[in-house]
């Protein structure tokens, strides 16, 4: 027994040994992120001349940066279409995505595995490749230069169907029978079982929905030509293309204010966020 003590304590004494060490470890490691960000914030305050000569103290020209950004570039509308549209997509996306995830898990009809097989398919054509065909379908439809151009083409996903019949089929399979024991009709197994068991799906699917459609360039540069209709990228793009010389502080300053409502909505569901990326790693 004294042995055994002798070594568990030994054990713990060469672990708290290191302990320095691993706290000097993660300090360099939070160095090591945050330092680009910490660089975003000086450069979106400092003049050309004082980026260009590395400084790293904090610059007088914030103000100035945020007129010509906010005011002479209207990156303010163009976050608020962003926005719009982002959330316009997430919505949807989760709605139909939830809802044909429904379909394919409880319900039968003639066909379903082939109509998977389908949706499957799907998740090897990036949008690149289909980008052509949906530019002429909206051209044809009359969509360009509207929000609907923005939201439909990216409304449903094959990515979140997948997602959401993978978390109804780990489910117990006697929800449904249990369901109808109690008289609830399809609705109302939706809206008060299966939907308060998926909060955490909802959750992590919102976020990456939303960050994938604010992140969306190329897309709007072919269906969007009307300044008054620009999302946010377009927005940083144009502030870049439009001085002879790029203007590095309002051009970061425009960066870090396009990566605030992302940031947000992580924030806000940050707990079923990490829980449903827990869920689909089971």
């Amino acid at each position: 027994m004294s042995d055994n003590l002798t070594i568990s304590v030994g054990r713990r004494g060469l672990f708290a040994g290191r302990t320095w060490h691993l706290h000097v470890l993660s300090l360099l490691c939070v160095l090591l992120i945050g330092f680009p960000l910490l660089y975003a914030v000086l450069v979106a305050t400092q003049t050309n001349a004082e980026v260009f000569a590395f400084r790293l103290t904090p610059g007088s020209s914030l103000g100035e940066h945020f007129h010509k950004v906010w005011v002479e570039r209207g990156i303010g509308r163009a976050m608020w279409n962003s926005v719009v549209m982002a959330t316009l997509v997430t919505v949807a996306k989760t709605v139909l995505s939830m809802a044909a995830g429904l379909a394919f898990v409880y319900f039968r009809f003639r066909g379903k595995s082939l109509v998977f097989f389908g949706v499957l398919i799907t998740l090897m054509m990036p949008t690149e490749v289909m980008i052509l065909a949906l530019f002429r379908v909206t051209s044809d439809l009359g969509m360009t230069d509207s929000l609907w151009a923005l939201v439909v083409p990216f409304a449903a996903s094959a990515t979140s169907v997948f997602l959401f019949r993978q978390h109804f089929m780990s489910l117990p399979a006697e929800l449904p029978e249990a369901a109808q024991l109690d008289g609830a009709g399809p609705f109302q197994f939706c809206f008060r079982i299966l939907l308060p068991l998926s909060w955490n799906t909802i959750g992590a699917l919102a976020v990456v929905s939303f960050t994938y459609a604010w992140n969306m360039y190329l897309w709007p540069v072919l269906v969007i030509s009307d300044a008054s209709g620009q999302v946010v990228q377009q927005s940083l793009s144009a502030l870049r293309a439009t001085d002879q010389a790029i203007s590095y502080g309002p051009l970061m300053l425009g960066a870090l204010l396009a990566s605030v409502p992302p940031l947000l909505v992580f924030l806000a569901l940050q707990k079923p966020f990490m829980s449903g990326m827990a869920i689909s790693d089971k």
